[in-house]
């Protein structure tokens, strides 16, 4: 029986005790059956509380004012996720009928469409 590589480090040298699975080298050890969650994930949620990712289209929740002009984004304007990042404004976006911009995901809606 081959046993995965470690998750961590990417040892080869991993062994068996008991349900675990434990690397020697870096001393990590998992459970094989559970359900890897990558806790280096960025996760952003909208003001609904709906987790966002990148492809996912959105629309605004309330009117925004464009920092250094007088443009104002109307409330229902929708956009399209490029990418999320950590920061104040964690959505990079590109809006309909405008260009890129980024967001502040408390006010956006996950769109359904």
């Amino acid at each position: 029986m081959s046993l995965p590589n470690c998750p961590k480090c990417d040892s080869a040298y991993v062994y068996e005790d008991q349900a675990m699975l434990i690397c020697p080298e870096c001393a990590h050890e998992w459970n094989p059956n559970e359900v890897v969650v990558d806790e280096d994930a960025l996760i952003i949620k909208d003001m609904g509380g709906n987790l966002l990712q990148e492809g996912d289209k959105v629309t605004l929740a309330k009117d925004l004012k464009v920092k250094g002009s007088s443009q104002v984004l109307k409330i229902g304007t929708k956009a399209t996720i490029k990418r999320l990042v950590d920061g104040d404004h964690d959505i990079d976006c590109k809006l309909d009928g405008g260009g890129e911009m980024m967001l502040k995901s408390q006010f956006v809606k996950k769109s359904s469409v």
